[in-house]
């Protein structure tokens, strides 16, 4: 067969015109939606920009991120049920917004069990962190690792600083049985709210007071309507970087591997991120009219959490895993 000069070239432009076309079908990327309770400015987002950072330098041009803030996918149960579902392939969480799916996951929100930072990160990096990461896969969770979002503080319309102030006040409350039980020992009405939901509720006077993170405090603005942060610091605040288990065991080996290392880097980042964070959101908040108290009387403080830890142990391994905890 004889191919003529002009039957060469416009095969080869013919190619030339198909390259392209080819080459971005074989770069299409795989788009992730990344749900975010907070905007650019907050540690929550910009963890994500860090973990796709990471990712891109090690799989670039692989996967395309969605980062979608400011809680426009729902709070902490809805977007879990998102990615339970898959239609959501990442996000953080609190333990405490995961432990209707995985109950022994309240160990980590067990009141006054941890005395720093430090102790919450040993704890989670050790048997009792990799114990939970299996039970959150049973859920369809896959986590690639924990996060330290700080202490969580009691905030108030008017100044608490004793346990038996709680008596009768309206208390906003995570949609926890430990954060319910821990609330009611003091005399307290809990109330689970969703956390987007409670600045309405404050200021509405559904409840009357709420305990939260100093940085997730002036996130949300709450100093305007609980104005008064009392450091009780009764529980640390573990949370997880996680995936949607389908969307997880569609990724190649290599891939895998990649975002766990990518996970851990972007925690330790985020864990950083929060101490500073947490100087600047009281800034804001005390030049906005919040004030700091210091809790008194703290065995009863303790007394109370301590009718929660009896109460929660047969289900979080018996008081002897608390105690373990409690020894690393």
């Amino acid at each position: 067969m004889t191919i003529s000069r002009r039957s060469l070239i416009a095969t080869g432009a013919a190619g030339f015109l198909a390259s392209p076309v080819l080459l971005r079908a074989a770069r299409a990327a795989t788009p992730v939606t990344i749900a975010s309770l907070f905007g650019d400015d907050k540690p929550e987002t910009k963890i994500w920009v860090k973990f796709a950072e990471l990712v891109e330098a090690q799989l670039p041009g692989t996967f395309t991120f969605n980062i979608v803030k400011n809680a426009a996918l729902g709070g902490e149960k809805e977007v879990a049920e998102g990615i339970r579902l898959g239609s959501i392939q990442g996000g953080l969480s609190t333990v405490s917004a995961l432990s209707s799916w995985v109950p022994e996951s309240q160990i980590l929100d067990l009141p006054f069990l941890f005395r720093d930072a430090a102790h919450l990160e040993a704890v989670t990096a050790a048997g009792p962190g990799e114990r939970l990461k299996g039970l959150f896969a049973k859920q369809q969770f896959q986590v690639l690792s924990f996060i330290n979002y700080g202490a969580r503080h009691l905030l108030t319309k008017t100044p608490i600083t004793e346990p038996e102030q709680l008596k009768g006040v309206r208390i906003r409350v995570i949609q926890s049985p430990l954060h319910t039980d821990l609330w009611s020992s003091y005399g307290a009405i809990p109330t689970g709210i969703p956390i987007p939901e409670t600045y309405n509720a404050l200021s509405t006077g559904v409840v009357d007071a709420m305990d939260l993170t100093k940085s997730a405090y002036a996130g949300f603005k709450l100093y305007e309507v609980v104005p008064d942060l009392t450091e009780t610091a009764h529980i640390w605040a573990a949370g997880v970087v996680y995936f949607s288990a389908p969307f997880w065991q569609r990724l190649k080996d290599d891939q895998q591997a990649v975002f766990q290392n990518a996970a851990q880097e972007a925690a330790t980042y985020f864990n950083a991120l929060i101490v500073e964070d947490e100087v600047v959101s009281m800034k804001i908040a005390g030049a906005a009219g919040g004030r700091v108290f210091q809790p008194t009387d703290h065995p009863a403080w303790e007394a109370g959490a301590r009718t929660v830890w009896d109460k929660m142990a047969p289900q979080l391994g018996g008081m002897e895993e608390i105690e373990a905890i409690r020894a690393i």
